[in-house]
C-alpha cells in the first residue's frame, strides 16, 4: 500500500513538473510553429497519463494485495519511482536547454547577436538611402510642422479664452494656459496627420486646493500597479489648516472680517459633484473632469465658431479633448487638449488620460507625465551634439517604421513614447561625439538594439523617474530623482499574449524596415514628391 502511494505521487510530482505550463515561455523565442517539438511532448504527456491511470487502478487493489514493505519488491519499487523522478528531472532540464538552444539559434538567423544586438544581416540599410529618406521626408516637413504649430497655439489660446469666459468663476474649475508637449513640440513628428498635445492645468474653485498621495511617498497607499501614479484630493481651507471662519462661525453684529467686507456674501460649500469627485470620495474622478471638460469645450467653441471657416469635432468621445479640424480644403489637423492637475511646485502633471494609452484603470488614480522634463532633457542634451545630429533622425525614422508596421499587424503594446524613452536612455549612456550625421546608421542600430533586449528582459525604465543619469540641469524634483525606477514594460510580464504580439510586432518590423525605406525613397526622388507623399500618408 504505501509503495503504491509513492509511486503514484512520483508519477504525478514528474507529470506536474513536466507541464510546459510550469515552465512559460516567457523571456523565449521558442518557435511555436515547431510542430515536431509540440508533437514529442504532448505524446510524452499522453504517456504521463496512462501511466499515472494504470497506477491510480493498482492503488484501488493495493488494500487486498499488501506487500511487505521490507520485501525484495518493495524496495524495488522504491528504487524505480527514485530513478524514473531523476529521468523526469533530466529530460526537463535537456528540454530547456533546448529551447534555449533553439531560441538563440532562432535569433541568429534572424540576425540578433547575443546581448539583443542588431546585426547587419537584420538591418541591411544603405546609407544614402537612410540620408535621402530623412533629407527628402523629414526636412521638408520641418517647415509645415512649424506651420501647424502655429495655427494650434493660436486656435487653443482663442478656444480657452472663450472656456473661461462660459465657466462660472465662483463655482467651476480654473484652466491656465496650456502647455505644448509630444513629438510636435519636441520637433520629431513625421506621421499624417500631423498632431498636437497641449495640456491644460485646472485648480478648483476658492476656498478648495487640492492634496496630493504620490506612490513614492514612504507613507503611500497607493496600489503596486499603479507605479508612477497618484491620488488627488480635494480639500476646503479650514478643514486641515487654519483659514476664515467668517462663513461658518457667527461673529455677531460688532465684530468684522479683516479679510471680507461687509457686504461680501459667503461663499456656498459644494457637492462633491461640483468639485468632480468620485462618488462619496473626496478624491477626484478623471471621469467627472472628462465629462466637465468636454462639455465646457463644446460651448466655448460654440461662441467663437463664428469667426473660423473649418469644421471642428470630437473624434473620440471618450478622451475629452481629442479634435479635429478639417479646412475645406480637406487638410486635418489633429490635436489634443489634456486637462491636468499641476503638482504643486513642480513641472509634473496628473493627466486624466494619454492619446496612447487605451487602458482603464482606477477612476481616482492618476498617471503622472513628466512630458515637460523630457523636453526639457532634449534640449539640455541637444546643447553638447554636433551641429548636424542624428538623434532626432533616429527616432522619425522608427516612429515611421512602427507605424507602418502597425498598419499591416495591428496595435501593439508598443508606443511612440517606449521610443521616445529608449531614445533618451542612449543620449544619457552614449557619448555627444557618436550622434553625428555620418552615424545615423549605427545609433539607428543601437536604438532597435536596446528596444530589443528590453522587450526580452520585459523591462524598460522610466527615462527621467529614479534615473540617477539625469543631469541635474533638468531640475528633476528629488521626491522622483530618488524614487525606484518605473518598469514600463511591466503589462507585458502579466500578460503573456500581449508580450507575444508584441514581440512578433517588432520581430516584423525589422525584417520590414529595408524594404519600407527602399519604398518610399524612390517616391522621395521625383518631382513631384511632396504632394504623393502627403496623399499617401494621409490615405492612411
Amino acid at each position: 500500500m504505501q509503495g503504491a502511494i509513492a509511486r503514484v505521487f512520483v508519477v504525478v510530482a514528474a507529470a506536474i513538473l513536466n507541464h510546459p505550463l510550469l515552465f512559460p515561455q516567457e523571456n523565449t523565442t521558442l518557435p511555436e510553429q515547431d510542430e515536431a517539438l509540440l508533437a514529442r511532448m504532448r505524446e510524452h504527456e499522453k504517456m504521463l497519463e496512462l501511466e499515472q491511470a494504470r497506477l491510480e487502478l493498482e492503488l484501488l487493489y493495493a488494500g487486498t494485495e499488501q506487500q511487505d514493505p521490507g520485501s525484495e519488491d518493495g524496495y524495488g519499487w522504491y528504487f524505480w519511482s527514485a530513478l524514473s523522478l531523476v529521468i523526469f528531472f533530466t529530460i526537463e532540464v535537456c528540454r530547456q536547454d533546448l529551447a534555449d538552444m533553439e531560441a538563440r539559434y532562432t535569433d541568429d538567423e534572424d540576425g540578433f547577436v547575443e546581448g539583443g544586438s542588431i546585426s547587419s544581416k537584420t538591418l541591411q540599410l544603405d546609407k544614402g538611402v537612410l540620408n535621402s529618406f530623412c533629407e527628402r521626408c523629414i526636412h521638408t516637413s520641418a517647415h509645415e510642422n512649424w506651420r501647424v504649430r502655429e495655427f494650434v497655439e493660436g486656435f487653443a489660446d482663442d478656444l480657452l479664452e472663450s472656456l473661461r469666459s462660459v465657466c462660472d468663476r465662483e463655482t467651476d474649475m480654473e484652466v491656465a494656459d496650456f502647455v505644448g508637449v509630444g513629438s510636435m513640440f519636441e520637433s520629431w513628428r513625421v506621421s499624417k496627420p500631423l498632431m498636437c498635445d497641449l495640456i491644460v492645468p485646472f485648480a478648483p474653485p476658492e476656498p478648495y486646493s487640492f492634496q496630493f498621495q504620490l506612490w513614492c511617498s514612504p507613507s503611500s497607499d497607493v496600489p503596486l500597479d499603479m507605479q508612477g501614479c497618484g491620488r488627488i484630493k480635494v480639500t476646503k481651507v479650514g478643514e486641515n489648516e487654519d483659514g476664515c471662519l467668517c462663513g461658518s462661525a457667527n461673529l455677531g453684529e460688532d465684530m468684522l472680517c479683516l479679510l471680507h467686507s461687509k457686504n461680501e456674501k459667503p461663499r456656498a460649500d459644494h457637492t462633491p459633484d461640483d468639485l468632480l469627485c468620485s462618488k462619496n470620495t473626496p478624491y477626484l474622478a478623471k471621469d467627472q473632469v472628462m465629462k466637465w471638460f468636454q462639455i465646457s469645450v463644446t460651448k466655448a467653441w460654440g461662441r467663437i465658431s463664428h469667426k473660423y471657416e473649418f469644421e471642428l469635432t470630437f473624434r473620440n468621445l471618450d478622451a475629452a479633448g481629442a479634435l479635429k479640424v478639417r479646412f475645406r480644403s480637406g487638410k486635418v489637423v489633429v490635436m489634443n487638449i489634456i486637462p491636468v492637475v499641476e503638482l504643486d511646485g513642480t513641472n509634473a502633471y496628473f493627466v486624466s488620460h494619454f492619446p496612447s494609452d487605451s487602458s482603464t484603470s482606477s477612476d481616482t488614480y492618476w498617471p503622472l507625465s513628466f512630458a515637460v522634463y523630457e523636453r526639457n532633457l532634449l534640449k539640455h542634451v541637444a546643447k553638447s551634439l554636433p551641429g548636424n545630429s542624428c538623434h532626432l533622425h533616429c527616432l522619425q525614422i522608427i516612429t515611421f517604421l512602427h507605424k507602418k508596421q502597425m498598419g499591416l499587424t495591428g496595435r501593439c503594446a508598443l508606443t511612440n513614447y517606449h521610443l521616445k524613452t529608449t531614445l533618451l536612455h542612449l543620449l544619457l549612456s552614449k557619448g555627444s561625439s557618436s550622434w553625428g550625421s555620418e552615424s545615423l546608421e549605427h545609433r539607428l542600430r543601437d536604438m532597435l538594439g536596446f528596444l530589443h533586449r528590453s522587450l526580452q528582459e520585459k523591462r524598460l525604465c522610466h527615462a527621467v523617474v529614479g534615473n540617477s543619469q539625469v543631469p541635474p540641469e533638468v531640475r528633476v524634483p528629488a521626491t522622483f530623482h530618488t524614487a525606484e525606477p518605473i518598469n514600463l514594460f511591466r503589462p507585458l510580464v502579466l500578460q503573456r499574449e500581449l508580450y507575444a504580439d508584441t514581440l512578433r510586432h517588432f520581430q516584423e518590423m525589422l525584417r520590414n524596415a529595408p524594404v519600407l525605406i527602399q519604398e518610399y525613397t524612390p517616391l522621395l526622388q521625383n518631382g513631384d514628391t511632396h504632394h504623393r507623399l502627403n496623399s499617401m500618408a494621409q490615405s492612411e
